[in-house]
């Protein structure tokens, strides 16, 4: 059986080092328990497939954004792939050009490099490679979410024309229904991560995004693990075992 590769960008709360950040550790780890994926590390966790995970947080380095600013529409909010503003709008973290050249070169492409060489390394097996970008969200929108609604679904799962066959977009509807849970389509947040080798190229490598609603697993505001956090695991493990049957 062909295996998934499981992508796991935000579940990391290392900061390697703190150039450049002007604010008190406190409100640093405050802007990390509203940011990170908590546990997706431990709910999208397989022994049997191929494991991608970001080993620093997000608010040092965030490897889903796009590399040039130009092309990410969440730069503009200080949420590039170097971050600069907390959520609030206030300045978290001063970025020279040097700063972040050594964050890029050291982290970024690090990290997009191994991502790369693992889709390549499927390619050549399989002849076609399935990435399952894993992340979880905020029950309540954030300040900057580009989506404000208040009523957000228990799962979403985001998509790309070019990377996403259809039948795995009726496969993920069909599953949660069955499952009883509301699903968003591209919504609240919307894409799924391809390698840029490959983005809008390679017709064979797929990928799909799954969300899981933070407030399912966790006690929010908090990151403390819920009594739901062992059914929510298994529910996620069974979506990854149905995406390996159907692919």
């Amino acid at each position: 059986m062909k295996k998934l590769l499981l992508h796991i960008p935000h579940a990391s709360v290392v900061i390697p080092f703190y150039d450049g950040y002007i604010n008190d550790q406190l409100k640093i780890e405050k802007e990390q328990l509203k940011l990170t994926d908590w546990y997706t590390d431990e709910l999208f966790f397989s022994s049997s497939d191929i494991l991608i995970k970001a080993p620093f947080s997000r608010i040092f380095c965030d490897v889903e954004r796009f590399e040039n600013d130009a092309d990410e529409v969440m730069s503009k909010y200080g949420m590039g792939a170097v971050y600069t503003h907390f959520d609030s709008g206030e300045l978290m973290r001063e970025v020279t050009p040097n700063l972040r050249n050594s964050i890029m070169q050291e982290y970024y492409w690090k990290h997009h490099n191994e991502f790369t060489f693992a889709v390549s390394n499927e390619l050549e097996k399989n002849g076609t490679c399935l990435i399952v970008d894993c992340h979880s969200y905020p029950s309540t929108p954030v300040t900057r979410d580009l989506n404000q609604s208040p009523q957000r679904p228990d799962f979403n799962i985001g998509i790309d024309p070019f990377h996403t066959p259809q039948f795995l977009i009726d496969a993920s509807v069909a599953f949660f229904e069955e499952k009883g849970y509301s699903l968003g389509v591209d919504w609240p947040y919307s894409g799924t991560i391809v390698p840029m080798a490959f983005y809008q190229k390679n017709p064979n490598v797929h990928s799909i995004m799954l969300e899981i609603n933070r407030g399912l697993y966790l006690l929010e505001p908090g990151n403390e693990k819920s009594e739901q956090f062992t059914a929510i695991k298994q529910v996620v493990q069974d979506f990854l075992k149905m995406l390996k049957n159907k692919y």
